[in-house]
C-alpha cells in the first residue's frame, strides 16, 4: 500500500491554495498515486453546510476537513487541502490529530500578499468587501494568522503555479511521501 499524507494548503483568498493542489494532484496521479483535493470550497457546500464564519464555526469547519483527510491519509491517499484556515490553533489540532494517528502531515503556506490576493480576487470578495457588500473577509477585516513555521512557504507571485507545485512534490519526495 502506497504512504499516504495530507498536504495542507493554507493562505488568503486568491492566493493560489486550489490552483497549486490541482496542478500537484495532475502531477501526483501521473506517477500513479492515489490523490484527493478537498477543496474548501466544496467542502462548505457539501459537508459543513450550515457553518457560518465565525471564529467557532471556522473552526469547526477546518477540524472537520482535518478528520477526512486524515482518514485518507491513513488510507494511502495523497490528500491535499487548499482551505484558507486562518486560525493557527486550529490548524494545529488537525496536525495533532495527524500525529496521533499516525498520518504523515504537511502545512504549506501559500504567502501570497493580501494586496497580490486583491488584485486577482478569482471570486470578487475582495472587491465586494472593498464595497461594504460583506465583512469577515480573512486578511482583510478578519484575522488571518499565518504559520510561523510551516514545512513550506510559497510566494506564488514570485513563480508560475508549475514551479510552486513542483516546491510543494519536491518536499513530498524528500520525506518520502511521493
Amino acid at each position: 500500500m502506497t504512504t499516504g499524507a495530507t498536504v495542507w494548503l493554507t493562505g488568503l483568498p486568491s492566493a493560489g491554495k486550489t490552483t497549486i493542489a490541482y496542478e500537484l494532484a495532475n502531477r501526483l496521479r501521473e506517477e500513479g498515486h492515489l490523490v484527493e483535493v478537498l477543496d474548501g470550497d466544496e467542502i462548505r457546500e457539501f459537508l459543513t453546510a450550515g457553518l457560518g464564519f465565525s471564529r467557532a464555526d471556522r473552526h469547526t469547519n477546518v477540524q472537520r476537513i482535518g478528520f477526512v483527510a486524515d482518514l485518507l491519509a491513513r488510507n494511502g491517499v495523497k490528500v491535499l487541502v487548499p482551505v484558507i484556515a486562518p486560525y493557527a490553533d486550529s490548524r494545529a489540532a488537525v496536525r495533532e490529530h495527524h500525529a496521533a494517528s499516525g498520518a504523515a502531515y504537511v502545512e504549506v503556506h501559500v504567502a501570497t500578499p493580501v494586496e497580490v490576493c486583491s488584485e486577482r480576487d478569482v471570486k470578487g470578495l475582495y472587491a465586494k468587501q472593498a464595497a461594504g457588500e460583506i465583512s469577515g473577509l480573512t486578511g482583510v477585516d478578519d484575522p488571518y494568522e499565518a504559520p510561523v513555521n510551516p514545512d513550506l512557504r510559497i510566494e506564488s507571485q514570485d513563480q508560475t503555479v508549475q514551479e510552486s507545485a513542483a516546491l510543494v512534490h519536491k518536499l513530498l519526495t524528500e520525506r518520502g511521501l511521493a
